[in-house]
């Protein structure tokens, strides 16, 4: 068996992987807490309602979650809040009601911040690296919370991505679109995180370069990794989802496994082109 975890069989569920034991109470915007709240799947975003500052509510009591060891999938037509449902969940927009739960805590009230203290590694769609720095130094960045060695994180991380070991002294704006996305899941991973959220991880790149992210994707999930992603290339997100959401103006529309929605005939007429 290989020494990189993220090459180990899939739905690994090792607890030292994933990092079961968080960080202590952190104080947090508005006073905000975690609370304990057992029960129910490792993340979920649970009937969330809410938008932007003061603006109209732009999910609609939507729920998304994912398991240890699970790829768990946001697809559906532009505008339907798939974005929003995961800033939801990392705490960037207000939750009006609902919650979101991590690990068996209430984390509704964290920043998004102390919701990386907990936890959580975020990549978003845009400005997701560091364009200046060697690639190197975006991994080094990414692992600004802790304390110990991560010579060993780092070499995983390499392990997953080789080209980014062929390329560590070379500055990350340099590089293509997938490469970069490979710096920005790396850099994520260098936190060690409890979960990992992916917002479009694939726009923007060829399709050759798709399926090979979407491969090294399955790879950190089999570590045991829960995923969380929102993806416009629906079908080809399905079938590597063990579980998927499709929204519609923010809105739980269909929800099941990737397969069951791949051959569901509404899903597929009217977001999988027929």
């Amino acid at each position: 068996m290989s020494q990189n975890p993220y090459h180990d069989d899939r739905g690994n569920k090792d607890a030292s992987i994933t990092k079961r034991h968080g960080v202590g109470e952190i104080p947090t915007r508005k006073g905000g807490k975690s609370r304990p709240a057992p029960g129910g799947p490792f993340l979920i975003g649970d009937a969330m309602t809410g938008g932007y500052g003061k603006g109209p509510d732009i999910l609609h009591d939507c729920t998304v979650s994912v398991d240890r060891g699970e790829i768990a999938v946001i697809v559906g037509p532009n505008g339907a809040g798939k974005s929003t449902a995961m800033k939801a969940v990392f705490g960037m927009l207000d939750v009006r009601s609902g919650s979101v739960r991590l690990d068996g805590e209430d984390i509704t009230a964290l920043s998004p911040q102390d919701r990386v203290a907990k936890g959580m590694g975020f990549v978003p769609q845009n400005n997701n690296i560091f364009t200046s720095l060697s690639v190197e130094e975006n991994l080094e960045m990414g692992a600004f919370i802790r304390r110990d060695d991560i010579s060993g994180t780092m070499e995983q991380v390499f392990d997953l991505f080789p080209i980014l070991r062929e390329k560590r002294r070379q500055a990350a704006g340099e590089l293509s679109g997938g490469q970069r996305q490979q710096v920005a899941v790396g850099r994520a991973l260098m936190t060690r995180p409890k979960v990992l959220m992916l917002d479009e991880p694939t726009a923007g790149v060829s399709p050759i370069v798709m399926d090979e992210l979407f491969d090294r994707i399955i790879e950190v999930a089999r570590t045991g990794i829960p995923i969380l992603m929102v993806e416009q290339n629906a079908r080809q997100a399905l079938e590597i989802a063990d579980k998927g959401y499709v929204l519609v103006q923010g809105q739980n529309a269909y929800t099941g496994t990737g397969k069951e929605l791949l051959a569901d005939p509404e899903v597929r007429k009217s977001f999988l082109g027929g």
